[in-house]
């Protein structure tokens, strides 16, 4: 096992990205019917953080095989710190309300790509 500090020092020094951001993966922790009763304060929250800057990316995950939804979700968050991510994971009304548990993570972005295209005209946004 590595140190997470030194991991990420010798990404860095390699010439990888070494983005840094947290992961949540969040399940259901109650009946479906107080994860609905939360849904609509999880979301606004949501909107606030990616609005500030703060989520990256949320959303559910299929099971295993990929033809069902599990209700299990994954949020990103950009933190200052894992402790930061810990506080954000830790005031969603989803979690904070019991509806739903959560494992949080740190996440070291080192290669990938992301296309967007914006269609001013349009007002399209294409993402790949």
């Amino acid at each position: 096992m590595v140190a997470w500090t030194d991991y990420k020092s010798e990404a860095k020094a390699r010439g990888a990205l070494a983005l840094e951001l947290y992961v949540a993966l969040s399940s259901p922790a109650q009946s479906p019917q107080e994860i609905k009763a939360n849904l609509p304060e999880h979301l606004a929250y949501q909107a606030k953080l990616e609005g500030l800057g703060q989520l990256a990316f949320a959303g559910p995950m299929s099971d295993e095989t990929g033809a069902s939804m599990e209700g299990v979700g994954m949020i990103v968050y950009r933190a200052e710190s894992l402790e930061h991510a810990q506080t954000l994971a830790e005031s969603d009304p989803m979690h904070a309300s019991g509806a739903r548990s959560y494992t949080l993570r740190r996440w070291l972005i080192n290669e990938g790509s992301l296309s967007v295209s914006v269609g001013l005209s349009t007002k399209s946004v294409d993402f790949r």
